[in-house]
């Protein structure tokens, strides 16, 4: 059977884009930051002033509030080195690199004052932790006011943030502020910083950063002052000799990332119907021709995200060269430039399908990686796909697929409810975010046919962005549109390391009828499809959902007769067909012949009946 392709559709923006969640109890904390930052490019340091308004619309009075700050794990002896020492197989871009920072390369983050309400406040700090003891509780529904003053050092380019990374861009400015900590229905999350995932409070950010005026800033948010510091139009800024003060706006993000080089080349390009693509980049041979072609291939892939999983909410998005890889923000993504072109659309694609399932949806990242890797790997997959063989038939999340059986068979898989910080490699924190994450959708529109499956994706999107959703809210935003019970899927994939595998125990002929046995030979339960061809050229697909599902997928393809038998109890382990075909009409019969099940040995999914020996077919075997 062919892989059933996600298509543009037009049918996108109709009710769903204004439905709201079903849960009366969801609350979420908000935040308003105005910042007025000035960083020396000689000493690679930072002075900042810091209001933040917070709003407490939790039922909880709150005694206490804590910041993280970020720049304090780039220290010797900080969480974050001495994770990197210990684990098994670290991160080759951090590696023993922290423990060797001299006092002039770390990162550190002082605070010099802090007030409450205006009246100054006692606070201590731990690692990359700030607490904050409060003077006066804040309410269920009140607002508290802090102000802060605070001092910063850029360490050296290490992991994400930093100066002067491998491509010599000069400043990746990401966790480079005191940033409140999330507080939600599971309480405060202080997790130190070890390099891993992060959770924000959705807020609007007013943020100033004056710099030498030879430097162009590119990042998160809308510029408000463009004409007078000259951004992209002259070389006005150049022509100062005072440092320059950068204004941007940000509405409704979870974190603030800024990056500045002297020698940034700035393009823009128009996606039709609404957003402005921004390239800050250094043009020289190595880029030049391939970030010359960028824009045209990702303004088709913007149109492509919003066509297909949901319109991008914001005006502009940002693809800025620095960082060590390819890190997400709220409108805008740090990668490294330097790739031959597929890798740099690959990256691009990647880190911009973020802001569907990081930057507008932002789940937790640290509890649920997979719902942000995993779902930013399925789109980007699809998404690739279609720019660059958009007329294959073939699976394009093949790769998730092998990664995710190597993991398996490998006897070192972690449950994906593992906390990201916490996995014991980071090689099965990778697969599971990465590859398993990727799988669990692709799967699951085998489970509930690939139509319902993007409207529910959609339906998600629209449903919970600018929100924090959990693993139930997604799995009840898929079980209201298919009409099918998926508790058990999510409990099975995600919560369990339980493996599937089916196969095909029997086929016996009797007269004018052969009987087909499956057999479940793995832990986890899945509907089948089987899929038989016959002699004359007809095909079949018979369907057999599980009684445990309470329903059953939709017709995905309409050219091949589908036969929906009854459900099969989970407690059998086997299940038998009857077919009214003699065994001499049928040509081949394979279990889920579009490969999206997650089968981790395929030898025993198919039959070619030709082949089979007349012991396999004799009854009494």
């Amino acid at each position: 059977m062919r892989y059933i392709k996600i298509v543009a559709i037009t049918f996108l923006f109709g009710p769903l884009a204004t439905a709201q969640p079903t849960s009366v109890s969801y609350w979420q904390q908000h935040v308003d930051y105005t910042m007025d930052l000035k960083m020396d490019i000689k000493t690679h340091q930072l002075t900042g002033d810091q209001k933040l308004i917070y709003t407490n619309n939790s039922p909880d009075t709150l005694k206490k509030v804590y910041y993280h700050l970020y720049f304090n794990a780039f220290q010797p002896g900080s969480m974050m080195d001495m994770r990197s020492l210990s684990i098994a197989d670290p991160d080759r871009r951090v590696g023993a690199r922290i423990s060797k920072l001299n006092e002039d390369e770390i990162g550190f983050q002082h605070i010099n004052s802090l007030k409450q309400d205006g009246k100054a406040v006692s606070y201590s700090t731990e690692g990359t932790i700030l607490e904050v003891v409060l003077n006066k509780h804040i309410l269920p529904g009140k607002k508290a006011t802090f102000d802060m003053n605070f001092t910063g050092q850029v360490p050296v380019q290490i992991r994400r943030s930093g100066r002067d990374n491998a491509e010599g861009i000069s400043y990746s400015m990401s966790q480079w502020y005191p940033r409140l900590a999330e507080y939600d229905y599971m309480g405060w999350h202080t997790n130190p910083y070890v390099g891993r995932e992060f959770h924000g409070v959705w807020g609007d950010f007013d943020v100033k950063i004056t710099i030498d005026p030879s430097y162009t800033i590119g990042g998160t948010g809308y510029l408000q002052n463009a004409d007078d510091i000259g951004h992209g139009y002259s070389n006005k800024a150049k022509e100062s000799n005072k440092d320059l003060t950068w204004h941007f706006k940000a509405p409704n993000v979870i974190d603030f990332m800024w990056a500045a080089d002297p020698d940034y080349t700035h393009t823009t390009a128009e996606v039709p119907n609404g957003h402005t693509l921004h390239f800050f980049y250094q043009k020289d041979s190595d880029t030049e021709e391939n970030w010359g072609k960028l824009p045209e291939t990702m303004v088709r892939a913007m149109e492509f995200m919003s066509l297909n999983f949901g319109k991008y909410p914001y005006e502009q998005y940002s693809f800025v060269q620095g960082g060590d890889g390819g890190m997400e923000y709220p409108m805008a993504t740090l990668i490294t430039g330097k790739r031959n072109f597929r890798s740099l659309v690959g990256v691009s694609v990647h880190e911009m399908i973020h802001s569907w399932y990081q930057g507008v949806i932002a789940t937790n990242e640290s509890l649920y990686p997979w719902m942000d890797e995993g779902f930013t790997s399925y789109a980007t997959s699809v998404t690739m796909q279609f720019l660059f063989n958009p007329e294959s038939d073939d699976n394009p999340h093949g790769g998730s697929r092998r990664g995710y059986s190597f993991m398996a068979n490998s006897g070192k898989e972690e449950p994906m409810t593992t906390h990201a910080d916490h996995y014991v490699t980071n090689q099965s924190y990778g697969i599971n975010a990465y590859s398993k994450g990727a799988v669990f959708l692709d799967q699951l529109s085998y489970v509930v046919g690939q139509g319902t499956f993007m409207e529910g994706m959609r339906r998600y999107y629209n449903e919970w962005k600018f929100k924090h959703p959990t693993s139930i809210d997604f799995i009840r935003v898929m079980e209201k549109t298919s009409g099918i019970q998926l508790d058990w899927y999510l409990e099975h994939f995600v919560y369990t390391t339980k493996q599937i595998d089916y196969g095909i125990r029997s086929i016996i002929g009797k007269e004018d009828a052969t009987y087909v046995t499956l057999e479940r030979l793995g832990e986890m339960i899945m509907p089948i499809d089987l899929y038989i061809e016959y002699n004359d050229g007809s095909k079949e697909i018979i369907y057999v959902p599980l009684r445990i599902m309470r329903g059953a997928k939709e017709v995905e393809d309409t050219d091949i007769e589908r036969v929906t038998q009854e459900a099969w109890p989970w407690t059998n382990p086997t299940y038998t067909v009857k077919l009214n075909r003699n065994i001499n009409n049928i040509k081949t019969l394979e279990i889920d012949s579009s490969q999206r099940m997650a089968d981790l040995d395929r030898s025993n999914n198919s039959i070619d009946i030709e082949a089979v020996s007349k012991e396999y077919q004799d009854p009494t075997k």
